[in-house]
């Protein structure tokens, strides 16, 4: 399979044993618990499933693993180039195991890059689960890390600035701590940090991987070493993905390129666009200012815009195309104003420092033609 483009390794990964079983879709494992008369054998496996290893044997419980999510698992490492994914109830759920499984290290360590997505930002700021953070300019990012410097966070486009880093020199600064890079506005159709260095890629599969608004999920792609880990957490905390989410996450990889490069092509013509509006007053788009990018790190802008107005608010309150609503990531396009819902949490202050206006507004482009989107716009701006 790994011979084969992307494209087709996405649309078929996951699903390779599929004709042996004489199925054309994948099936949908709903059990939660699977019989087994061998209690001595299970007693056994289930002391390899708590070390976070999977022996490839039938499931034993829906909390220790199920087959659906598994092909979802497989499916993203491969599209990822990592060796293996784990799949967690949400991105959050997904994020808290990587903070746990280096604070059981003994590395709690935390150095950040700004703007991150805003709960990310809260939940480190709160030290809530045992971890410190040192917030960090890219450049800087090396001489934060200490002893018990467990992770480094990044996400590239930035969440909402659209700032995109330099993941290879990054990764070079920072070894041997592994930089973690949130891939959720860029997803694998478009940058793959495992090749530019990373050690850990996170989403929140509930965005483009879905892409349909419709299911929730998490997922981080990395080294079989730390994927034990995440495997250890999750069987012990049970933030485990349903069966019915793995199977539609999975469905969603089959056309996470098309969807990608049409709604990035769209928002990259909306950007454009958005530059040249007298009620704009600035527009962030990966590549739009023409200040160097990041050289072969993404293969296109991504389907994110963000500008800024007078009146954010009358702009959400005006639109009849775009949704105003929170989240990213369908094929239908939403609108939404970060200081108010996604980086709410944040401390004022800190929303500043990190690029964040209160006249900041957020769009996600979807499917729908340019011209009739740019036309919503245009109409609620001239209301702002």
């Amino acid at each position: 399979m790994t011979s084969h483009h992307w494209e087709t390794r996405a649309i078929h990964a996951g699903r390779e044993d599929l004709v042996d079983l004489g199925l054309h879709v994948p099936p949908i494992d709903l059990s939660t618990t699977y019989p087994s008369r061998d209690t001595v054998a299970e007693a056994a496996r289930l002391d390899v499933f708590g070390s976070g290893a999977d022996d490839g044997g039938p499931p034993i419980y829906g909390r220790v693993g199920n087959p659906t999510v598994a092909r979802f698992e497989s499916a993203l490492a491969e599209l990822e180039g990592a060796e293996a994914a784990v799949a967690f109830a949400s991105g959050m759920a997904a994020l808290c195991a990587c903070l746990l499984a280096q604070v059981a290290r003994g590395r709690p360590h935390v150095v950040a890059v700004r703007p991150l997505y805003g709960t990310t930002d809260y939940l480190l700021d709160s030290g809530l689960l045992g971890t410190s953070v040192t917030w960090a300019e890219p450049r800087g990012t090396g001489d934060a890390i200490r002893s018990d410097t467990g992770l480094v966070i990044v996400e590239s486009p930035a969440n909402p600035t659209l700032t995109e880093i330099d993941i290879q020199a990054l990764a070079a600064a920072c070894a041997p701590v592994p930089v973690l890079v949130d891939n959720t506005f860029a997803t694998p159709a478009l940058q793959r940090p495992l090749n530019c260095g990373a050690g850990i890629v996170l989403h929140s599969a509930t965005k483009y991987l879905g892409g349909h608004g419709d299911v929730m999920g998490g997922v981080v792609a990395s080294n079989e070493e730390f994927a034990r880990a995440l495997r250890r957490i999750r069987f012990a905390t049970g933030g485990v993905l349903h069966p019915l989410a793995g199977y539609q996450l999975l469905r969603g990889l089959s056309t996470l390129s098309v969807r990608m490069h049409h709604a990035s092509a769209a928002a990259a013509e909306i950007a454009r666009r958005l530059v040249h509006h007298p009620s704009v007053t600035r527009v962030h788009y990966p590549g739009l200012s023409g200040e160097p990018r990041p050289p072969e790190q993404m293969a296109a802008g991504g389907a994110i815009v963000s500008f800024e107005v007078d009146d954010p608010h009358a702009v959400t309150g005006s639109v009849r195309l775009f949704t105003p609503a929170v989240s990213l990531g369908s094929v239908d396009s939403l609108i939404q104003h970060p200081a108010s819902l996604t980086h709410h949490a944040m401390d004022p202050g800190s929303r500043e420092q990190a690029g964040i206006s209160d006249r900041l507004l957020r769009i996600s482009v979807g499917l729908e033609h340019v011209d009739d989107l740019w036309a919503d716009l245009t109409q609620a701006l001239t209301r702002d």
